[in-house]
Formats: structure tokens, sequence, C-alpha cells
């Protein structure tokens, strides 16, 4: 397996979009409810920053993606945001650190000089690991910020990292 991170291409959307939407469905990590449709999923990725893939480059499999864009406007504006997704049958092979380093390189590259999660919930302790130890600072806790796909609500932890 050799896994590179590149910028994604047209051909990539429909296991984006199937990615993405595995994320959606679990109901455990990203607010949106609604899942991407091949329309609304192409309008969606086009519409960031920059958009990313990790593919195998031996079989040309996606294995995941993230997205990166403005978290605000204006005198806010340097700081981005961004989501990673990574395919249920590729979890636990080191794909989102990949695409959480490539991300901070990226936004620099965009200009930005703050990378902010506003929502990580408190219980994806895999992500909230990863993200403390490539650097980034927890800026405290929102009581009950995320509702799951359950209907009972979780504490989100916001993080930031400077670029």
């Amino acid at each position: 397996m050799q896994i590179i991170i590149r910028e994604y291409k047209e051909k990539d959307l429909p296991e984006m979009i199937r990615i993405w939407n595995e994320v959606v469905e679990d109901g455990v990590a990203f607010p949106q409810e609604e899942c991407l449709n091949e329309i609304t999923g192409k309008t969606f990725f086009v519409g960031q920053t920059y958009a990313a893939v990790a593919e195998d480059t031996n079989t040309g499999k996606i294995y995941g993606l993230y997205i990166l864009h403005p978290n605000n406007v204006g005198r806010c504006g340097h700081i981005c945001n961004a989501s990673y997704a990574v395919s249920r049958d590729s979890r636990g092979i080191h794909i989102g650190e990949k695409l959480v380093s490539d991300c901070l390189i990226q936004g620099r590259k965009c200009g930005y000089g703050v990378l902010q999660f506003n929502a990580v919930v408190a219980t994806n302790t895999h992500a909230r690991h990863l993200y403390e130890r490539l650097g980034f600072k927890q800026l405290g806790v929102i009581p009950k910020g995320f509702r799951m796909k359950d209907g009972h609500y979780e504490d989100i932890c916001p993080y930031y990292h400077e670029l």
C-alpha cells in the first residue's frame, strides 16, 4: 500500500461522496444530517478552498478525504476549518493522520494563519488524540453541543492550530 494525499479530481467525486455519506450516516462526528448526492456532492466539494483525497497509488483506491475552507469572514478570514472522512473499512491504518498533516500544509499554502475545529465530539477520542499529537490545542468544552444520531447530546471540544 502506497498512500499519497493529493488534490481531488472530478473522477474522485463518487468515492468522496460515498465516504462522506458514511460519516454522516454514522451520526457521531459530522453535524450534517443530509447525505450528498451526485449534484449536491459536486457543488459541495467544488465550493471548498481545497479538497484532497488519500489514494493508494498501487490500486487507485480512495481511502479518505478532507475539505478545507474559511471558518469565518473579514477580520477573522485568516482562520480556516476542515473536516476529515475516512472510509469505514480503512479506519485504524493512520489515513486520518496523513490527511490532517497534509491539511496543515495546504492551509498555510492557501494563506490561512489558524486551523480551527469548532465541534470535535468529546467521545471521538481517536480524533482528539490525533489532533493533540499533531500540536492542536483544546480551547475548552461546550456542554451538550452535539446531538448524536440516537438523540442524546455529547460535549464538543473546539481545537486550534497556528499555521
